[in-house]
């Protein structure tokens, strides 16, 4: 959730923030007045429940028709103390409701704009040229024994594969590179549930406008989750951490499941765009005043991960309506794909600033004690769609892939060769 003193001192920030976004800025007034309303039905309350505990006293010392006078009073202002306590409540539910509807307030530095209006900050390599016809990593996957579309299909429907021999060893690899640097980067590595309750999910802002990509175990009551973001950011829900020491940083080694709600045509072809993959993802908790200079560093830890891998990409300020709910900023690492002629995105690194922590009540205490709702952040470290771009950059004109020198430690070749 936003933080209120920022509506009240600043209204025009949020409204400018839903105008970045394309939302309705409507929004915003509508959650002002009912923060007004809240505010004046609790003064209003507390008004009467003083009155009422002073009235107590003076029945207490009061004698015959003045006491009967009294007693008589304090019928009415009971009743009167239970209307103005509905009336808080009621205005509370309103809040609460609004509250949770409006998104992060966009950095102020992030574009403007949809999905096509992201600005490239860098771009880094060369796409390679071949003297050959590139082949798209399905054929190569199914050449080098790495992948079987046609059986994850049959088992379980569109966007599902099998990897297999070294299409297996393969994501390990990749996601092992990613927890060895990870934790020597000081990360604790975890392997979280990958199903949580709906005040998790809620809390992290996955079941807004993206709810439909979510996939949901009515009988339990319990979402898969897209991403361990979400497990790790309940991790330290209704939590005080002490941050004294610096930012709290962890790992999260999960399988994820996306619907793809809304995606039919798009990406069929391959593991690009599927509905279950793995991941290593970067989960942060911070002070407030450290986000943006975290942000930055997951950003160079997703940039260090792709040299390893070697391939070409770029990076991009994602533009505000395109951000999730929760993101203030977002950067994307694309990998250039050659037989697509195009950068395809491969690393997201979120600056979620208070947003998630207040849902899911994570504190930290300042300088004087206090409890302060505290920064997150997220970011990508390795997944399964990164095998798109090693077999199509590193590919060879007989159908072999060079391995990636940073991989071969975790796969024991120099060379893919086709089965």
């Amino acid at each position: 959730m936003i933080d209120l003193r920022t509506l009240r001192e600043d209204p025009e920030a949020v409204r400018a923030s839903q105008r970045a976004r394309g939302e309705d800025e409507a929004l915003v007034d509508a959650l002002l007045s009912a923060d007004e309303r809240r505010r004046s039905a609790v003064a209003a309350a507390d008004t009467l429940r003083a009155e009422q505990k002073q009235l107590g006293k003076q029945v207490g010392l009061a004698r015959g028709e003045e006491r009967d006078a009294l007693l008589t009073k304090g019928k009415q202002l009971a009743a009167d103390v239970r209307a103005a306590e509905a009336a808080q409540s009621a205005a509370e539910d309103e809040l609460a409701k609004l509250h949770v509807a409006v998104p992060n307030v966009v950095h102020p530095d992030a574009p403007a704009g949809g999905e096509d209006d992201y600005v490239v900050l860098k771009e880094v390599g060369t796409p390679p040229e071949f003297d050959f016809e590139p082949v798209d990593h399905l054929d190569l996957g199914v050449r080098l024994g790495a992948l079987d579309i046609e059986r994850g299909a049959k088992v379980s429907g569109s966007r599902f594969y099998f990897l297999t021999g070294v299409g297996a060893q393969l994501q390990l690899a990749l996601l092992n590179l990613a927890a060895a640097q990870a934790t020597a980067n000081g990360f604790t590595l975890m392997i979280p549930p990958v199903l949580v309750r709906p005040e998790i999910m809620a809390g992290t802002g996955f079941l807004g406008a993206h709810a439909s990509e979510v996939y949901r175990l009515a009988d339990d009551d319990l979402y898969l989750v897209g991403t361990s973001e979400v497990p790790l950011a309940g991790y330290h829900s209704d939590e005080i951490l002490d941050l004294s020491a610096g930012p709290r940083r962890y790992a999260g080694w999960s399988s994820c499941f996306r619907r793809e709600a809304g995606s039919y045509g798009k990406d069929t072809r391959g593991i690009i765009r599927v509905h279950q993959f793995d991941k290593v993802e970067m989960f942060v908790y911070c002070r407030p005043e450290d986000a943006e200079a975290e942000h930055a560093r997951l950003l160079a830890w997703e940039e260090e991960m792709l040299a390893k891998i070697e391939v070409p990409y770029r990076v991009i300020d994602v533009a505000g309506g395109d951000l999730g709910m929760s993101a203030a900023r977002k950067f994307d690492c694309e990998a250039w794909v050659p037989t697509q002629a195009r950068y395809r995105e491969l690393t997201s690194a979120s600056n979620c600033t208070t947003f998630q922590a207040r849902r899911l009540s994570v504190r930290y205490r300042d300088e004087n004690g206090r409890p302060q709702a505290a920064a997150t952040l997220n970011g990508t470290l390795a997944t399964t769609r990164w095998i798109v771009a090693l077999l199509e950059n590193h590919q060879q004109a007989d159908g072999s892939v060079l391995v990636p020198e940073a991989l071969r430690p975790f796969l024991g070749v120099e060379v893919l060769r086709p089965v």
